[in-house]
């Protein structure tokens, strides 16, 4: 039974690895994420097409709303005009006192009564003397005045600087206390100026019930209509629709929750909407701000109400797509199975090239493209294995032959110098730095030889360049002074031998003695994650930056003074396989500094 199980998947894994499923499933996941793309595309559309509909609906209808509700209150402020016009209460606070004489007071009494009757949206006025006496007139319970003097009101500064314009306030900004009335009210707030010589009598407070704010615009609304609510200048709710039962409370949160949100886009336009979220419910809120007084109109429709938008033609467009879909994967099995079929031939004669077997394939084609491939395939059977040999033969061939050449210039060019240091000693009677100087050449040529090995180690290289150093000290001793500084940890890394050597030469034959004063050779080496930096560092002449862009950039023909460093740029070029191993800084009169940046290890083919 395992077996059998483990048999057919692994028909089926190769079932899908095989170009015959690739493409016809390649061509289904495409139609499929197709079909989504364009189904969450189109319902996007149409659902922002919905609800633009109703952001634009919405928005007309608080227009209306906002120009209903101005119209009222320009009504009310017309009878606030008419009330501090009146001859009885001009006389009265021209007194000073509102009770200085009841019959007058009764008298104005009388006709703010009758004046609220006749114009029922007024709840109540107050009239404050600059004595700080009031009386009031409401048709229902009065709410009662809570300061001690309408100088302490917050609004009453503001009042005093309108100079006679009205002010709206949310329940009088809590300068009233509700008492047994129900409801939220606004106050419109003026100064009572004498109409003679316009000083200042008192102040009159004319108290609006804010559902009389609904009838303003009652007759726009039906039950199907939007959410509406009016905000004041600090965006406290004065009213909701009151048709909407529970919902007003719903409206309210939204309000509430999403308040700076709100705030940030009324500053930014005086209309627009948005999209707001309150629980797991989306809503589409439409807004309209400015007037005299600043207050804000809300719309609010939830977002899952916008189904008028035209599903049938999504629903449409969704089953044209599906049909497209459909004849194309068909296709595509068509398709494939021509391109396939040579393919397959093409893949039983290469399956038999491992084994040696390169033969040419004869197929009949369908296709030029086919014919080209097949013809590409039995030349590259007919050439590929000559090809590879001589390739490999080429590279070997040119790779010790440029190394061998660069060594055997190298070399010599250090002997001739030597030697010329032991014949000046010989001939000057120093036979003790004769000596000294033949041990630290024999020295130097037992480590160079190394026993054939074209790599040592960076610990033998640094020993090498002491001992040449060593050398040319005897030679020239009041011309230059070494300093080593060697991490022992960087010593036993691999390096081609003879790379040092030529570029500490360099340093002071080109470098420090036609300076004409005693230098400085700096030599150190550290390591540095998987490489080894080598840097040597004179106080000589130094090198101008086209000196230095013809060391690194010009082919070389000839011999010049830098033959040293260009022999050992081009035995690093070829051993690291033309790898940016080497930087030069120099600037004339300055001192140049080599810095060399190697891996800390070698490619086998070298090691032996």
């Amino acid at each position: 039974m395992n077996l059998h199980i483990k048999s057919i998947r692994s028909l089926f894994r190769s079932k899908t690895r095989k170009l015959a499923f690739k493409i016809p499933f390649a061509y289904f996941l495409v139609i499929l994420f197709t079909l989504g793309f364009s189904y969450l595309v189109l319902n996007q559309i149409s659902s922002n097409s919905a609800q633009k509909k109703i952001s634009e609906a919405s928005l007309q209808t608080i227009t209306s709303i906002q120009t209903n509700v101005d119209l009222m209150i320009g009504n009310v402020n017309n009878y606030s005009k008419m009330i501090f016009s009146d001859y009885n209460l001009q006389n009265l606070l021209r007194q000073g006192n509102v009770y200085a004489n009841l019959e007058t007071q009764s008298k104005v009494s009388t006709y703010l009564y009758n004046l609220m009757q006749a114009v029922p949206v007024i709840d109540s006025v107050y009239i404050f003397d600059n004595s700080d006496h009031s009386f009031s007139i409401g048709t229902q319970e009065l709410p009662t005045f809570k300061e001690a003097s309408v100088k302490d009101a917050p609004w009453y500064q503001q009042v005093v600087q309108n100079e006679g314009k009205y002010i709206l306030r949310l329940n009088g900004s809590g300068a009233f206390s509700e008492g047994t009335a129900k409801g939220d009210f606004i106050s419109v707030i003026r100064l009572i100026r004498d109409i003679d010589d316009t000083s200042p009598l008192g102040v009159l407070v004319m108290n609006i019930k804010a559902d009389s704010f609904v009838q303003a615009y009652s007759n726009l609304l039906n039950e199907n209509s939007f959410e509406i609510a009016i905000l004041d200048e600090n965006s406290q709710m004065i009213v909701a629709n009151p048709t909407l039962g529970q919902q007003g409370a719903v409206l309210q949160q939204i309000v509430t929750a999403n308040k700076d949100r709100l705030e940030e886009k009324f500053r930014q336009g005086r209309s627009g909407s948005l999209t707001l979220n309150s629980g797991s419910h989306k809503y589409t809120v439409s807004y309209l701000t400015g007037g005299n007084y600043n207050w804000k109109f809300i719309s609010v429709n939830s977002y899952g109400t916008a189904d008028f938008k035209n599903k049938s033609l999504v629903l449409l467009a969704l089953i044209l797509l599906v049909i497209n879909g459909t004849v194309f994967f068909v296709s595509s099995f068509i398709i494939s199975r021509s391109i396939i079929k040579p393919i397959h031939k093409l893949l039983r004669s290469m399956n038999k090239a491992p084994s040696g077997n390169f033969r040419k394939v004869n197929v009949e084609l369908n296709s030029y493209e086919f014919e080209q491939l097949f013809r590409g395939h039995n030349d590259m059977i007919e050439q590929i294995e000559q090809m590879l040999k001589r390739i490999i033969e080429e590279q070997n061939t040119l790779r010790k032959a440029e190394l061998n050449t660069l060594q055997a210039q190298i070399k010599p060019h250090f002997l001739y110098n030597t030697l010329d240091s032991i014949t000046s000693l010989a001939l000057s009677g120093l036979n003790e730095q004769v000596c000294e100087l033949i041990e630290a050449l024999g020295s130097y040529y037992r480590l160079s030889v190394s026993k054939g090995r074209e790599i040592i180690t960076i610990g033998e290289e640094v020993e090498i360049v002491r001992n040449y150093l060593i050398i040319q000290k005897t030679r020239y001793p009041d011309v230059f002074d070494v300093q080593f500084e060697v991490d022992e940890k960087c010593c036993h890394y691999p390096i081609p031998k003879l790379v040092l050597q030529p570029l500490v030469e360099n340093s002071l034959y080109h470098g420090i003695r036609p300076k004409g004063s005693q230098g400085t050779i700096g030599i150190s080496v550290s390591c540095m994650n998987d490489k080894v930096s080598i840097t040597i560092a004179d106080d000589g002449v130094g090198m101008s930056q086209e000196e230095i862009a013809q060391i690194l950039y010009t082919e070389r023909k000839g011999q010049n003074q830098s033959f040293g460093l260009w022999g050992t740029m081009e035995r690093l070029r070829i051993f690291y396989g033309d790898r940016d191993c080497i930087h030069i800084k120099s600037e004339p009169g300055k001192g140049t500094v080599i810095t060399l940046s190697i891996p800390n290890g070698v490619d086998p083919a070298w090691a032996n």
